[in-house]
């Protein structure tokens, strides 16, 4: 559970990502280092994130209740994914690559 202090600082950090304003470095290995020990922390600095990756984002549309959900967003970068334009990406996205014998054991 973050204090008050911790999360109050963490908020105004992380209003400013999201406004895409600037940060001061020890600010930002502040609130990474509180992310890696606090999963609320590691929420609320990947919902702005999220935020300033989509600016266009409103209250109350999906992206919003996604971003709310902690979904999406910047869990598929590494795949070159970040938006899904129909359902064929999303089936992709979901979808693991199995070796014909993927139920042999080793």
């Amino acid at each position: 559970m973050l204090s008050t202090q911790y999360r109050l600082r963490l908020e105004f950090i992380c209003k400013r990502i999201a406004n895409h304003e600037e940060v001061k470095l020890e600010d930002m290995i502040w609130a990474e280092k509180l992310a890696k020990a606090n999963r609320s922390a590691a929420t609320i600095l990947r919902q702005a994130r999220r935020k300033a990756e989509n600016p266009d984002m409103q209250e109350g549309d999906m992206d919003d209740f996604l971003n709310q959900l902690d979904i999406g967003g910047l869990g598929h970068e590494s795949k070159g994914i970040f938006r899904f334009n129909n359902v064929d990406e999303i089936i992709d996205f979901f979808t693991e690559e199995k070796p014909d014998d993927w139920r042999q054991r080793d």
